[in-house]
């Protein structure tokens, strides 16, 4: 459990970002996020606003259908939650943050990835320090070289407790410079002292040296706005001193109450609106008794009013989420939709222009993921459609960057337009899926159209 103390911010005068021109959202991505004064930018060139949620996949790998879920819900960023091992929820292991690394990017999700560990470190016994973060951040190094335009690297989560939050400076800044000089060009994100809160301003006071003390640049603040944060006023005055001090902010956590007490979460949303600033609400399932929990039992069909807060408010995600213009126009969420009143075959079978496979990305114990590839083999292809029927009780959940329908184990799949050309004698990964056990790989038809 967090403890929360109620503090009050001063107040400093407002600063506002200008506005941005954008890049077409088909150029190609080179290098990775990066820092612009208070903007995040992506690898494009574009302005990037996290809107999104926590998943608890440390605690809930079981879980894994969540990512698809989540990007369904409209969120373009998924911040994840891993261990290091200090405490008795275990580790992540590389081959696990692989899986979820490729899982993000199949559901155009942008990737924070934060060790939970480090929470509450010198008020909490068990917590682990942010040099045994970088110790675990070391480890995946290999793993998540190459990733910068798709993942951030939040440190550690809530690093110090209420014990003494002045200590949170210099740990900062040597975890910084030491995962800079392990190699890694990601965006890092560090959290602030207090349990997140940085009701005692620590984090606020000393956030220009520390995001000095980066010799990329390319560090991003994030507060975690609970019951501290009950009054609107609290939520601007923060926000202002960010924007005073032309330093990257994001709300790394935030809810709509805590231990009783509320929490301004529709100020925090409608002046992050305002100005830019992204925010990652906690959490989508899987909490002590449900509280906080954005949908119960994992079920995206079962949405609680915080849920319903976070996805269908006025400035919530269905509103104001944009997919990280690295993924290319959004198609939106393709579910499969079935009509037993429909034929989805197309005719007889393709006469050799094309053809088409089915990759078993990873699986687990419900379900596994698909990754579907289309191969011209006679002449360049401007649009497809595929074909197949399951052998057995296999089904879609969810697709992505394919106009999919489903009748019983029959399935149609056609381009969305942007990734409807083939080059002739080339292969192309075209679009992905989610499907239920049992794993398979049946024959698919392809027509080039």
């Amino acid at each position: 459990m967090r403890k929360w103390l109620m503090a009050v911010a001063a107040t400093l005068a407002v600063v506002f970002a200008g506005a941005w021109q954008l890049l077409p959202a088909s150029a190609q991505q080179t290098g990775g996020f990066s820092i612009d004064g208070t903007q995040l930018i992506d690898a494009n060139g574009n302005p990037f606003i996290m809107r999104g949620t926590s998943h608890p996949d440390v605690w809930y790998e079981s879980q894994f259908p969540s990512y698809g879920e989540i990007s369904d819900l409209g969120a373009n960023t998924v911040r994840v939650v891993l261990g290091s091992g200090q405490r008795n929820w275990g580790v992540s292991s590389a081959a696990r943050v692989q899986q979820i690394v490729d899982e993000c990017k199949a559901q155009r999700l942008i990737c924070v990835l934060e060790v939970h560990d480090t929470t509450g470190y010198g008020e909490e016994g068990a917590a682990a320090s942010l040099d045994q973060a970088v110790d675990y951040w070391e480890g995946l190094y290999s793993v998540l070289e190459g990733e910068e335009a798709y993942v951030l690297i939040n440190i550690g989560n809530e690093p110090i407790g209420n014990t003494n939050p002045q200590q949170w400076t210099q740990p900062t800044i040597d975890a910084i410079e030491r995962m800079r000089a392990i190699g890694f060009k990601h965006t890092l994100v560090v959290d602030a002292p207090n349990w997140g809160q940085d009701w005692q301003h620590v984090m606020r006071d000393n956030a220009p040296a520390v995001a000095a003390a980066d010799p990329d640049g390319n560090t991003l603040f994030s507060i975690h706005m609970y019951a501290v944060y009950s009054s609107p006023q609290t939520v601007i005055d923060y926000f202002d001193a960010f924007e005073a001090m032309g330093l990257p902010l994001i709300v790394g956590e935030y809810g709509d109450g805590f231990q009783g007490q509320t929490v301004a979460w529709e100020t925090i949303q409608t002046e992050a609106q305002a100005r830019g600033i992204g925010w990652l609400a906690w959490s989508y399932s899987g909490n002590t008794g449900g509280d906080l929990d954005q949908v119960l039992n994992f079920d995206p069909a079962q949405k609680t009013t915080w849920g319903q807060r976070v996805f269908d408010s006025a400035n919530g995600i269905a509103a104001t989420a944009e997919r990280a213009t690295v993924y290319g126009d959004d198609p939106g969420p393709t579910s499969p939709t079935t009509s037993p009143s429909e034929n989805p075959t197309t005719g007889g079978p393709a006469e050799g222009d094309c053809t088409a496979t089915i990759t078993v990305v990873s699986s687990w114990a419900s379900g596994w993921q698909g990754n579907v590839s289309v191969t011209a083999d006679q002449g360049a292809v401007n649009g497809w459609r595929l074909t197949w029927t399951w052998a057995g009780a296999t089904r879609i959940t969810s697709s992505w960057n394919a106009d999919l329908t489903a009748s019983g184990a029959s399935v149609t799949a056609e381009d969305v337009g942007w990734n409807a050309s083939v080059a002739s004698g080339q292969s192309r990964e075209v679009f992905g899926f989610i499907a239920s056990s049992p794993t398979g790989t049946p024959a698919v038809t392809c027509e080039a159209l």
